[in-house]
């Protein structure tokens, strides 16, 4: 196209406004929110209390580290495959592994069965040496799912790390092959 011409039929270029967003950040409780239909107001909302820092906080594991010693043994063993998915990532020179039950009747047995302890010992080859607690253990019961964070376990993570896995991808299909031990026919659970 000639300089000068715009669109199919040509003429002149037509000003446009240059967009440029400016981003900050604004204390909400400072904010107000109207909401109108058809030009009436219908509500109007704001912040009840700012948000503290202590909301943010994870919730603590002790209480989930806790096995739950009702639950019967048996001579069975299970690949975790065969009792849960798995999804992982990074953040940082961290790892996480989100591990979601098959089936809401196994997730009492993954609870007792799979604790950070074992996960740590699972991936002692990955995890910094000298590292305490490396792995913190969240329940999230509501997708019958735990979340596991293993601590500098990527050496250096991201473009940082030598590793051929340095964003953590195939930690849960490595801990897809961990076999849980002394469990009871949880097949026939579900069967």
């Amino acid at each position: 196209m000639a300089p000068g011409l715009t669109g199919i039929v040509g003429g002149r270029p037509r000003v446009s406004p240059v967009l440029k967003p400016f981003f900050f950040l604004h204390p909400k409780s400072q904010l107000k929110v109207d909401i109108h239909m058809n030009g009436t107001l219908v509500e109007s909302l704001s912040e009840v209390e700012p948000i503290t820092s202590e909301q943010h906080e994870a919730p603590t594991t002790s209480a989930e580290e806790t096995p739950d010693t009702d639950l019967p043994s048996g001579p069975h063993n299970y690949r975790l495959e065969e009792l849960a998915y798995t999804r992982s990532g990074d953040k940082g020179d961290s790892a996480n592994i989100g591990v979601i039950a098959r089936h809401p009747l196994f997730f009492p047995y993954l609870k007792k069965h799979l604790t950070s302890s074992v996960v740590e010992e699972y991936f002692s080859h990955l995890i910094k040496p000298g590292v305490q607690n490396a792995v913190t253990r969240y329940t999230l019961p509501g997708i019958h799912g735990l979340n596991f964070v293993l601590e500098n376990s990527l050496g250096g993570g991201g473009v940082a790390s030598l590793r051929s896995d340095p964003q953590g991808k195939a930690f849960g299909q490595m801990l897809l092959d961990l076999k849980l031990k002394g469990l009871p026919d949880l097949r026939s659970l579900v069967d």
